[in-house]
């Protein structure tokens, strides 16, 4: 058996949630149209049975925040997770969106020549302006000494007498152990890429049980969705300006088998839908600003409720119960440039704290 990190890198937008989404088959992350969704390193497991020469493997997908130039404490902190990612890794994927490297090619060709300038020179002379940050993104993977693949996503948008020259034109940047085409989305050349992250992945045991497709728990996931809705339902500067906590998270007590009922019986001989456990939930939504809470309150409260009702459905869709969701508003002024605050952000930290707090619980 093999097994191993993967780690996948990419500017914003470059489709890599909808990507590791894709190849796990649960969402393990949160996915919108918006830059910088992902905030934390995020882990998703795929199981892959042994297919002619290829031996089983687990191979673990290491979701990374998009690659940009850092700006805000939050920024700062997105980006040392990237780095993270890519001290402990067996393989890394690049993930480039192939649309948009069309549309900057077809604007660079669009733009009015300087003085001086002649048009035969001008895509060439023009494309190092606006591909500044793909080369930073370039810049991180040069001297790795793992395989990295390039990964072209989103082919499906545009036409094929674009991607051939944009597949040799990318190939060229770097000697990448492989480049492929695919669309997360209609998950297109999903099944190539994975049979070759598995050639390349050493001997090695399972890093997690079988039947496990995250690391992150119910706790993290439920402020991801919740802090998904928030980008889905608002815009400008709110989404980014947005932080979710879990503040309490209460199970359902398990039913004891000696005490579980027969299920009551409706005309017909038909039995009566069983009891379906509640799970509650409160979590906080922090913003900077007194403006921002109003948006996200809405007149009359109707935006969070909004907002909640739309979380809701996709909490109990993961953990498989009913819940009693209670949000609240409330504003932490400038919390992106405070390191403290940033930092309780990361839900491993939160586990830590949790620790803490149920051990002193049990000495009092």
């Amino acid at each position: 058996m093999r097994s191993g990190f993967v780690s996948i890198l990419g500017r914003p937008n470059a489709g890599k949630s909808t990507l590791v989404n894709a190849l796990v088959g649960e969402k393990v992350a949160i996915v919108t149209s918006k830059p910088q969704t992902t905030r934390n390193r995020i882990h998703g497991v795929l199981e892959v049975v042994a297919k002619g020469k290829l031996p089983a493997a687990q191979i673990v997908f290491v979701d990374t925040p998009g690659v940009h130039k850092p700006g805000t404490h939050l920024d700062r902190q997105m980006m040392q997770e990237v780095h993270a990612a890519l001290e402990d890794r067996d393989a890394v994927m690049l993930v480039v969106d192939a649309s948009r490297e069309v549309r900057l090619e077809e604007e660079a060709a669009a733009a009015p020549l300087a003085e001086g300038e002649v048009a035969a020179e001008k895509p060439e002379h023009r494309k190092l302006d606006w591909r500044s940050e793909d080369e930073f993104v370039f810049g991180l993977v040069e001297k790795l000494d793992c395989p990295v693949f390039l990964v072209i996503n989103k082919i499906d948008l545009v036409r094929r007498e674009e991607l051939l020259p944009l597949i040799e034109r990318l190939r060229g940047r770097r000697g990448f152990a492989g480049v492929f085409p695919i669309s997360a989305r209609k998950r297109d050349g999903l099944d190539a890429l994975v049979d070759e992250l598995v050639a390349v992945l050493p001997v090695g045991e399972r890093y997690f049980p079988k039947d496990q497709f995250t690391d992150q728990p119910e706790r993290f996931l439920v402020a991801e969705l919740i802090r998904e809705r928030i980008l889905m339902e608002t815009g400008e500067e709110v989404p980014y300006a947005s932080a979710v906590v879990v503040e309490t998270f209460e199970e359902p007590a398990p039913v004891p088998v000696s005490k579980a009922k027969k299920p009551r019986m409706l005309k017909g001989g038909i039995p009566a839908p069983a009891f379906v456990p509640v799970t509650h939930i409160g979590a906080v939504i922090y913003c900077e600003r007194d403006g921002q809470k109003a948006i996200l309150i809405g007149r009359a409260g109707e935006k969070l409720k909004t907002i909640g009702a739309a979380a809701r459905r996709e909490i109990e869709g993961l953990l498989g119960t009913r819940v009693y969701l209670e949000l609240r508003v409330i504003v932490e002024p400038d919390w992106r440039e405070r390191k403290g605050f940033v930092d309780g952000l990361d839900w491993r930290k939160q586990l830590e704290e949790l620790g803490n707090k149920q051990g002193r619980d049990e000495e009092k």
